[in-house]
């Protein structure tokens, strides 16, 4: 019996982790994220830096090309595009679940990066 006890606390609190998890995500305020520029450090790291990042919104979609551009010595520039999932919510458009493709066709993958449109800008999350 106490294990049961034990059993069904322990999911309570799982469902009020969760339940607060949601809750804060909802009250993220979108717009005051800083404002995008089109260019920035990479979510990915190791100094690779995104150039000419210049979103627009097509649909149910956010798409923009964009350059994946290595450190020194050895500089390398990759060509990409990346599709994001676009929501509307708080009186603008959430651009999430990004998927890129290097226009070669040689890398695919997926950013944890997001972005905010709403009044003619795009913010991008802290």
């Amino acid at each position: 019996m106490a294990m049961r006890r034990m059993t069904v606390a322990a999911a309570a609190v799982l469902v009020l982790t969760v339940s607060g998890a949601q809750a804060q995500e909802k009250q993220e305020n979108y717009a005051s994220w800083p404002a995008l520029q089109s260019t920035f450090e990479s979510t990915g790291g190791n100094g690779i830096m995104i150039k000419g990042y210049d979103p627009v919104i097509l649909r149910d979609k956010c798409v923009t090309t964009f350059m994946a551009v290595t450190p020194a010595p050895d500089v390398n520039v990759y060509f990409n595009v990346i599709e994001f999932e676009a929501t509307s919510v708080q009186g603008g458009t959430l651009c999430a679940n990004g998927k890129w493709r290097a226009m070669d066709g040689s890398a695919t993958g997926t950013t944890p990066f997001r972005m905010f449109f709403k009044d003619g800008s795009f913010r991008r999350a802290p």
